[in-house]
């Protein structure tokens, strides 16, 4: 595909908008090749983005499983009046409900989802600014709506400037574990805790070459996704849930992000925890960083023996000590209310969902969509309601 197909039209003559309005128009792009520099281009220290929305993790994404789920990109760029990008966002476009509606790239598998925004333009956008780039869409395309679900409210310091946009809570909040500059392990995981795991680490210590590492040689990588892709789907069976991950695409999704090297030449676009000894893996958890947060996205842990000394605590355990370590300042086990998260995440950071209609056809499905969260929402947030959905949910597997 050319650039010239794989762009929707330039915005050049086609709108002005006054001087107070930063957005002067977009441009839209259906092809990732297309996309890539420009992108790219974006993930500085000078914009804010999450590590979710990187090139190299929704490039391999939609290559793996949005084409296969019939995902076409949908990604939009925000420029001021001298062509410079101000922001960029990655939604691929699929039909739901009739309308064709665009949501962000990563599916069930990005935690967090957001703009990579020029940070002077996080700072100061304004609804206007925000006002101006859903004009400059509607304009520009054929899609219905926009379906912008699992956003954060602001990212590290800086406000997100799609929360300008009408939203609602999403369905989870995120358990949230805030680490304060040069703050004392107990103040991250309590003293008695650690002593709990302390004991319980005691009967794996003795285990020959019993180690925690992060792997950092493909070998390592693929070694521990090759245990991971055997031994999760046994897990979950167990607690009698949907494998996802045999999915179509989701496995090679997952193995292509794993061995993808960050730019910044710190690790792969996800990155493998590993607690293991000679004879075994005994846990993973994998996820993804940028230098101030961790974000889990995949963990399981052994069939043997050794899964009853609680090797999965151990493990996060570890990880929280080598981020703070680092100088993180946020570590989260993903979305969602597992209650094993709040041994370690004690805070929430709200999330929230935008249904934004840009045609009438868009207005019915971002009504019932809205209406679909808000249901859902009311259900998990229930816990008499959401015991009903449990056992209804086993009984029609």
């Amino acid at each position: 595909m050319t650039m010239a197909a794989a762009i929707e039209g330039q915005t050049v003559g086609t709108r002005t908008w006054p001087n107070a309005i930063r957005v002067a128009g977009v441009d839209i792009i259906h092809d990732l090749a297309a996309a890539e520099a420009i992108w790219r281009s974006l993930e500085t220290s000078q914009h804010s983005y999450t590590p979710y929305q990187r090139f190299d993790f929704l490039a391999n994404w939609q290559r793996q499983v949005g084409e296969r789920e019939g995902l076409r990109p949908f990604i939009v760029v925000a420029h001021d009046s001298e062509r410079r990008p101000l922001l960029l966002l990655p939604l691929a476009a699929e039909s739901r409900l009739g309308a064709n509606c665009a949501s962000f790239m990563g599916g069930k598998h990005a935690t967090f989802n957001m703009a990579l925004c020029d940070k002077d333009f996080a700072a100061n956008a304004t609804e206007a600014d925000v006002t101006a780039l859903i004009s400059s869409i509607t304009d520009r395309s054929r899609v219905d709506a926009l379906v912008l679900c699992q956003q954060p409210l602001r990212w590290q310091d800086l406000p997100n400037p799609l929360a300008l946009l009408p939203h609602q809570p999403s369905v989870n909040d995120c358990p949230l574990l805030q680490i304060e500059p040069g703050a004392e392990p107990a103040a991250l995981i309590s003293n008695s805790f650690r002593r709990r795991l302390k004991g319980k680490e005691r009967k794996l210590q003795p285990l020959p070459g019993y180690r925690y590492h992060v792997a950092s040689e493909s070998a390592d990588v693929c070694r521990l996704l090759d245990w991971f892709f055997r031994v999760k789907p046994q897990r979950m069976a167990e607690q009698k849930l949907p494998d996802v991950f045999a999915e179509p695409g989701v496995e090679q999704f997952i193995r292509s992000a794993c061995l993808a090297p960050r730019a910044d030449g710190k690790g792969y676009a996800i990155d493998i925890h590993a607690l293991e000894c000679d004879e075994e893996v005994i846990a993973i958890f994998a996820g993804v960083s940028d230098g101030h947060r961790f974000s889990m996205m995949f963990n399981t842990y052994t069939m043997s023996a050794n899964s009853k000394f609680s090797p999965g605590l151990i493990l996060m355990r570890d990880i929280i000590d080598r981020h703070a370590g680092q100088n993180y300042r946020a570590f989260d086990l993903g979305i969602g209310s597992d209650e094993y998260k709040r041994l370690f995440c004690k805070d929430d950071e709200a999330i929230v969902d935008s249904f934004i209609p840009l045609s009438l056809r868009g207005k019915a499905a971002a009504g019932a969509l809205s209406a679909i969260s808000r249901a859902k929402r009311a259900v998990k947030h229930n816990p008499a309601l959401f015991e009903i959905a449990q056992n209804l949910r086993s009984m029609f597997r």
